[in-house]
C-alpha cells in the first residue's frame, strides 16, 4: 500500500460572505484546493460561482471572512492583497487577449523573469502554440485563442490559475477538444487550478474535485465519482443528471417502493426518497416482460430507452450499444445501484 502525504493547500477560504444591495451572493463560502490539483466550481446560474472566483483574486472584496493562497493570507484580518500581487493567473470567458499584440507578446505580457523569451517559448510548447507566436489574435480559431489565454495566465508561474466559464464561447466539438487540451497543459505545468462552470459534464470530465454550490455556499466537494455516484442530498442529485426519484419506507436497513426494496444502511426508519441513474436501470428483452420500450436514441456507443413500466410512468434506462431494444420491445428492469435518502 503506498501512503500518500496530502499537499498543502493552495487556496482556503473560509466563511466568505458577500453581499450586492438585498441580493445575497456568497454565504458562509468554505473551500480548501489541494495544491496541483483541478478543482470546479459547480453550480445554477446565479449560485456565486464567479463572485467567489473573483473573491479569490482580489476584484471582488468579500464583506467577511479570509482567504489564503499559497498559504499567506491575501483577504481577512486587515489584509487585502491587490489582485497583481497574489500571484494568480486568469483566463477569462471572453479570452481578454490584446488585438494589437502577437501571440508572443500576449503570452509574455505579465512575465518579468531574466529570460522572458525562452519562458514565452515554454509555454507556447506547453500549450501547441509552438510556430504560431508572430500571428495576431484575429488570425486564430477560437480553440487557440483559448489556449493562448489559457499560456499567458501560465506564464509568471503563478501559485494558482482561475478560470471562468472558460469554454462557454466555442461549439461543443471544440469544447470536448478544449477540456482535454486544458487538463493536459494544466497537468504539464503542475498547475493548481479552479474553473467555474454550470456544465455538469464538463466539470465531471476535467476536475480531480467538484465543488457543487447552491446560494452562495459549497454543499458538497468530492471526486466527480462521489458526487456523481454518491450526492449528498437529492438536489445534488438531480443537479449532476437524469435520475429516477421513487418515495418508499426505510425498515430495518432496507427501503420498501413501489418497484421493489433497496438497501438502506446507516437510514433511520421512516419516509425516504431512493435515487437511480439511469445507467443503474438494465431492462433484459422479456416476452412477457411487464415494461414496453416506448422510444430509443441510439449514439453508437450507448443508447437511452424510455421505457413505460406497468402503470403508465416513464424511466430512462441507459445502456450499451447491444442489444437493440426497439419501440415495441416487452423489458423486465432490474436496479444495479441506488442511492436512498431521508426524507427531510
Amino acid at each position: 500500500m503506498i501512503n500518500r502525504t496530502p499537499r498543502q493547500p493552495a487556496i482556503e477560504c473560509r466563511g466568505l460572505f458577500q453581499t450586492f444591495g438585498e441580493s445575497v451572493a456568497l454565504d458562509d463560502f468554505d473551500l480548501v484546493v489541494e495544491g496541483g490539483s483541478i478543482v470546479s466550481l459547480l453550480g445554477p446560474s446565479g449560485c456565486g460561482k464567479t463572485t467567489a472566483l473573483r473573491a479569490i483574486a482580489g476584484f471582488e472584496p468579500p464583506d467577511a471572512g479570509t482567504v489564503s493562497i499559497g498559504g499567506r493570507s491575501v483577504f481577512g484580518d486587515g489584509v487585502d492583497v491587490p489582485p497583481e500581487k497574489r500571484r494568480v493567473g486568469m483566463v477569462f470567458q471572453e479570452y481578454a487577449l490584446f488585438p494589437h499584440m502577437t501571440v508572443s507578446n500576449n503570452v509574455g505580457y505579465g512575465v518579468t523573469e531574466e529570460d522572458r523569451d525562452a519562458r514565452v517559448a515554454e509555454v507556447l510548447e506547453m500549450a501547441g502554440l509552438t510556430g504560431m507566436g508572430d500571428r495576431l489574435p484575429s488570425e486564430l480559431s477560437g480553440g487557440e485563442q483559448q489556449r493562448v489565454a489559457l499560456a499567458r495566465a501560465l506564464a509568471p508561474r503563478p501559485d494558482v490559475v482561475l478560470l471562468d466559464e472558460p469554454f462557454s464561447n466555442l461549439d461543443a466539438p471544440q469544447r470536448e477538444r478544449m477540456r482535454r487540451d486544458v487538463r493536459r497543459i494544466l497537468r504539464d505545468a503542475g498547475a493548481t487550478a479552479v474553473f467555474v462552470t454550470h456544465d455538469q459534464a464538463e466539470a465531471l470530465a476535467i476536475s480531480d474535485e467538484v465543488a457543487v454550490m447552491r446560494t452562495g455556499h459549497v454543499v458538497q466537494v468530492g471526486s466527480p465519482l462521489d458526487v456523481y455516484q454518491r450526492p449528498a442530498d437529492p438536489w445534488v442529485a438531480a443537479f449532476l443528471g437524469e435520475s429516477l426519484t421513487l418515495e418508499g419506507i426505510a425498515r430495518d436497513g432496507s427501503v420498501k417502493t413501489d418497484l421493489g426494496s433497496f438497501p438502506a444502511a446507516g437510514v433511520s426508519d421512516g419516509p425516504a426518497q431512493v435515487v437511480i441513474r439511469p445507467e443503474w436501470i438494465v431492462p433484459t428483452p422479456a416476452p412477457e416482460g411487464e415494461a414496453t420500450v416506448v422510444d430509443r436514441e441510439y449514439y453508437g456507443h450507448d443508447q437511452m430507452l424510455l421505457i413505460e413500466l406497468a402503470d403508465g410512468r416513464r424511466v430512462q434506462a441507459r445502456v450499451g450499444p447491444r442489444p437493440v431494444l426497439d419501440p415495441g420491445d416487452l423489458v423486465d428492469l432490474t436496479f444495479e445501484d441506488a442511492v436512498v435518502f431521508p426524507e427531510r
